[in-house]
């Protein structure tokens, strides 16, 4: 559905603009066939931090694209940073082929997993925070400990940090689409709860 980080919601026929939507951040784990050897991953690969006493796996960054990958002895790795799901298994190729170039066993095929994607997002409206309140189940609203409304939407499963300035962001996503699906669906709620500032 999306070309790099970049994607459309057509809302025009809620009467809304297009709105911005950036994905900030996705986490996902890769989990190897095989254990890894983490002392001589640290002697073979440049970049990389390994102090066992402090943290038990070794943290990798990538400049380029800018993500931070943690490896782990049980073969497992946790990915975060990467803005698009073709940067994600970029940085898993390009990871994999490192390993195999310095002689670093990898046995099977990766197992790659989402656990969150986060993305921002601008309705390019105002929003009446009070009357969504009101109107939406899942949702707080405690203005003077928190400016935002915090929404938990059951279908798709994500949490929604919803600005009166019609800004958002959106957590808990496993797929490009269900961000997507969750502007589009609290796009129609605020519209039918009339809680758009036009």
């Amino acid at each position: 559905m999306s070309k790099g980080a970049e994607a459309k919601v057509d809302l025009s026929d809620l009467g809304l603009p297009e709105p911005e939507v950036k994905i900030e951040n996705i986490v996902a784990t890769v989990t190897l066939e095989n254990e890894l050897d983490l002392n001589l991953i640290e002697t073979k690969i440049r970049d990389v931090d390994y102090n066992p006493d402090q943290f038990p796996g070794l943290v990798y960054r990538l400049e380029q694209p800018k993500v931070t990958v943690l490896i782990f002895k049980s073969g497992k790795m946790v990915i975060t940073g990467a803005k698009s799901i073709q940067q994600l298994v970029f940085v898993v190729k390009r990871l994999l082929k490192t390993f195999e170039v310095e002689g670093i066993e990898i046995r099977g095929k990766p197992q790659i997993q989402i656990q969150n994607i986060v993305a921002s997002v601008n309705l390019k409206v105002g929003i009446d925070l009070e009357t969504a309140a009101m109107r939406f189940e899942n949702s707080l609203y405690e203005p003077e400990q928190f400016p935002g409304l915090i929404y938990r939407m059951d279908e798709p499963k994500v949490v929604m940090l919803i600005f009166s300035s019609g800004k958002m962001v959106i957590t808990g996503a496993k797929k490009e689409a269900e961000v997507y699906q969750a502007i589009r669906k609290v796009a129609e709620r605020l519209r039918e709860a009339e809680a758009i500032l036009d």
